[in-house]
């Protein structure tokens, strides 16, 4: 295969052209590169390197200005802004960039094209008066000032252009329209020169105008790379610029137009895959890679053209690891580095101006994998210790003072992360520049580890250092949030650069990197619409049919340059691989692409196209299962010693599994700071509250008097157990208050049950409160003693008879504490959980010759107050209306039979934890 490169060169050799005295002229740096490297095939001595320039560098040298920074550009023009605009109608800076982008994009595009500046300005000025007329004379202030502001378009121009000049500074457009003036006066002191522009398409009008002029005083000459296919069909966009160049230029009236070419039409293997998703595409990249390498193991003259760039990094670590030489043309975005997330959570804790921080936010950012090492001192985690002081006390809001507070020894880093922000831009700034060099500090410690990290430090420390300059040369930025919005600003158009051998083996680049490069193999992907090509969007203040009036590009043409560039990348490929995404997204690409549509229906090539599924292996779900051992069966003896409690037995009958984490493995359940306060948190204020009430009565009959004396003392001891609970949450405000204000209420309504009970002529008298219970029972099968222990909310005698009464907050109904079948007890926690609860306390009171038989026990539930005192009860059927509520000895013993059983099942070695579905 020969390239577009090669044969320009050839030809130039043929009509003995001295390559010395050329200046080539290209679409782009990189193709530069290439061509150098081809120089060596054409020539047979040695010569001197013919200039080789981007008709960027070549449009900057004819207007002699130096192209500035878009971030810098912006700056430049809020000054125009603010010395145009009076104070009361200026915007912050903050909202004018995001605006003034849009603007000077349309700038660019105007000078561009070398439209007359003043009448389009003018004449967009003359279509909002139209869109904003009607009969009423007096105009809001609104409209006026929308008004005022197209009527100023070409004063903001004109003073901005000439600040530019003035430094010998311009954006792109503003360099091609100065270039175009200096044309004349640069070809009379240059008229010895020869120029060569080859591989371009779409030309812009500044464009076309150096190049004609050159050519018109054969001081050029130009190579397109157009097939004949596409050339020969007025319906294919992929020739819609050349065959325009063609006609309009009178240049080719007389002179030759190089070069229609007939490549195309070869043989070529060309597939289309069809695969769901990115990360599908990336893989399947992979394998491809991988197959091809088999016959090329250095990947020599294939390159990965990525439609959508944000596939850099799966394609990356799709690669097969028998790639030796990789070139990624492509830089690597700073804002997808993990740094750029540590500097986004600190914008924008800070961007709010406020001295307390949300706990969440703190947590997120001294948690960050760069930041949590810094917090390590003298054999101590301070990030962990803040963590769980934050969590054990339910801060919610926090200080800079607060947190060195936690941890002392890290003083410094605290101070450079949650303080001095909102003192002034340049002490943020500070801030930032001095964590990069904390940071640096530390990873420089074990630096070969570290040389990616490294890497990116350096380079988010030189963007530091572009806005501690801006903001010095320019004070525009006035708070963190106009901060914020100018470092994303400079974020998204930087990049991390990769090194490489770009002459070498494999090439990843984007599409516009492939310009004027041929390769034998390529593989494009994500060939959507909305990507290749990438649609409809118009950011612009320029209206469509004004666009369309002043010759200015619009979708059609942006779309007619990605048809260019995708043809002529398959124009001398011979194998030829389109991947696409079968998953339709709206956000990143809609339906397979046109172009392939149309490779398939020009029925030039034979297409092998397949829709590829990922292998997905069938896994079989398969429950956890603990085998038990006999260390493992030592553990469960420990634990027995110790005593199961109710709740422990239950949580086991739901599930083995977390029984064996939590009594076995001690393992937690983590308990985060809580925001609103946690239904647990409100079931212990409760019970905490009741305890106080009635501990004093502990042996005497209630009276009514001395319930109706607790009422005004609901406040005081919900706020006391609240304070001793919830520690430092604030339940003054929003749900929590909600909540406070509901534990008071249930506790009056509770109060006024009991009032309503003994007015009824009921008496009740107090035996125990919280009584705790550890009882030995019997289980001859085993030769280890086995407890049970538990707290009891409340024992009572209720006109004498004892009930056992257990307090739920939440919602507990009558069927829930209700048997019909005693082995279903300790298998069904659903239905049966509360009655195994309050007869496991009946049988310990029983047990401990605390009580005396029969009894009764059930629950009260504070969500359910009405029903009173929900009793346990055995039915004989669960259709059946007969309920024995009173627990007899016959009871206790049929209960204590299950629960034998399920402590069996426990401490058998031939039983392991098993997990249930839930």
């Amino acid at each position: 295969m020969t390239t577009f490169i090669f044969d320009v060169l050839k030809d130039l050799q043929n009509k003995n052209h001295d390559f010395s005295k050329l200046t080539f002229v290209l679409p782009s740096k990189r193709a530069g590169l290439f061509l150098k490297h081809q120089l060596h095939k054409v020539t047979n001595q040695t010569i001197f390197s013919p200039q080789i320039v981007s008709i960027e560098e070549f449009t900057e040298t004819l207007s002699q200005l130096k192209p500035i920074l878009n971030t810098e550009l912006l700056f430049e023009f809020y000054n125009s802004y603010t010395a145009l605009t009076k104070k009361e109608n200026q915007d912050a800076f903050e909202v004018f960039s995001k605006w003034a982008q849009l603007l000077l994009q349309d700038f660019n595009e105007i000078d561009r094209y070398l439209i007359p500046q003043e009448n389009i300005f003018n004449y967009l000025s003359d279509i909002q008066e139209l869109n904003h007329w009607y009969l009423d004379e007096n105009k809001s202030d609104f409209v006026k000032n929308y008004l005022s502001f197209w009527s100023k378009l070409y004063t903001y121009y004109t003073h901005f252009t000439k600040q530019l000049l003035n430094k010998n500074v311009g954006y792109q457009g503003l360099i091609y329209r100065e270039a175009v003036k200096n044309l004349e006066s640069y070809i009379q002191s240059n008229n010895d020169k020869q120029y060569v522009f080859l591989g371009f398409n779409a030309l812009n009008t500044a464009e076309e105008t150096i190049i004609k002029k050159l050519l018109e005083h054969n001081l050029a000459k130009i190579y397109w790379d157009i097939d004949q296919v596409f050339f020969n069909n007025p319906k294919h966009d992929a020739a819609l610029f050349t065959r325009q160049h063609q006609t309009r230029w009178k240049y080719f009236e007389n002179n030759p137009f190089y070069w229609i070419t007939n490549n195309y039409s070869k043989e070529k293997n060309i597939s289309i895959y069809g695969v769901p998703k990115n990360i599908g595409q990336s893989k399947y990249i992979g394998t491809l890679l991988s197959n091809l390498s088999q016959n090329n193991p250095s990947l020599q003259n294939t390159a990965v053209v990525l439609g959508d760039e944000n596939l850099l990094i799966p394609v990356l670590n799709s690669l097969p690891s028998t790639i030796e030489a990789l070139n990624i043309t492509m830089g690597f975005p700073l804002k997808s580095i993990p740094l750029a997330s540590l500097f986004e959570s600190l914008f924008k804790l800070h961007k709010n101006q406020s001295k307390s921080f949300y706990f969440k936010d703190v947590i997120n950012i001294i948690s960050h994998q760069f930041i949590r090492p810094i917090f390590y001192y003298d054999n101590t985690d301070y990030a962990s210790k803040i963590i769980e002081t934050i969590e054990a006390n339910n801060i919610i809001y926090l200080t800079s003072d607060r947190l060195k507070q936690m941890a002392d020894k890290a003083e410094t880093i605290i101070n450079i992360l949650f303080a001095n922000w909102e003192t002034s831009i340049d002490s943020a700034l500070k801030n930032c520049e001095q964590l990069i060099l904390t940071i640096r500090n530390y990873l420089s410690e074990n630096k070969a580890s570290n040389l990616l990290s490294l890497e990116y430090l350096f380079r988010f420390n030189e963007l530091f250092n572009e806005l501690s300059r801006l903001n010095t040369e320019y004070n525009h930025i006035k708070d963190i949030s106009a901060l914020y919005s100018i470092y994303k600003e400079l974020l998204s158009s930087e990049t991390l650069d990769f090194q490489g051998e770009p002459l070498q083996g494999l090439q990843i680049m984007g599409m516009l990197e492939s310009r004027v490069l041929d390769f034998e193999t390529v593989i494009i992907s994500s060939v959507n619409e909305g990507l290749l090509p990438s649609g409809k969007s118009n950011n612009s203040f320029i209206p469509f049919d004004v666009k369309l009036e002043n010759n200015l590009p619009t979708y059609k043409e942006k779309d007619a340059v990605y048809t260019y560039h995708f043809y002529r990348l398959l124009q001398r490929a011979k194998n030829i691989y389109i991947i696409y995404n079968t998953e339709a997204d709206v956000l990143t690409g809609g339906e397979k692409s046109r172009f392939i549509t149309q490779l398939q229906l020009e029925d030039i090539h034979k297409i092998n196209h397949q829709i590829i599924a990922p292998h997905v292996p069938v896994i079989q779900p398969e429950l956890n299962q603990i085998n038990k051992t006999p260390q493992l069966l030592n553990q469960i003896i420990h634990v027995a010693k110790q005593g199961f409690s109710p709740s422990s037995l239950t949580n086991y009958i739901r599930n083995p599994i977390d029984f064996y984490y939590q009594k076995i493995l001690k393992i937690a359940a983590h308990n985060d700071a809580e925001e609103t306060v946690a239904a647990n948190t409100l079931g212990t204020v409760v019970h905490n509250t009741l305890e106080d009430f009635y501990k004093p009565f502990i042996g005497e009959f209630l009276t009514v008097e001395n319930i109706t004396n607790l009422k005004p003392k609901i406040n005081e001891t919900v706020s006391h157990h609240f304070k001793n609970e919830y520690k430092e949450g604030d339940i003054t405000k929003g749900k929590n208050l909600i909540v406070f204000e509901i534990a008071k209420r249930y506790v009056s309504n509770f109060l006024d049950l009991e009032i309503q009970d003994l007015k009824a002529g009921n008496q009740i008298k107090m035996i125990a409160v919280e009584a705790e219970n550890n009882v030995l029972i019997d289980i001859p099968e085993l030769n280890f003693p086995i407890n049970l222990t538990g707290k009891v909310d409340r024992v009572d005698e209720y006109n004498g008879v004892t009930r056992i009464i257990d307090y739920k907050t939440g919602q507990v109904s009558q069927n829930s504490v209700e048997i019909v079948d005693w082995e279903a007890i300790t298998t069904d926690y659903d239905k049966y959980s509360k009655s195994f609860q309050v007869l496991t306390y009946a049988l310990m009171m029983h047990q401990s010759n605390q009580i005396k038989l029969p009894v009764e026990a059930g629950i009260i539930s504070f969500k359910n107050l009405n029903s009173g005192f929900l009793k346990f009860a055995k039915k004989d059927s669960s259709r059946s209306r007969t309920k024995k509520s009173l627990i007899t000895q016959e009871t206790i013993s049929s209960f204590e039979t299950e629960l034998k059983k399920l402590v069996l099942e426990i401490c058998s070695l031939d039983i392991p934890f098993t997990e249930k579905e839930i």
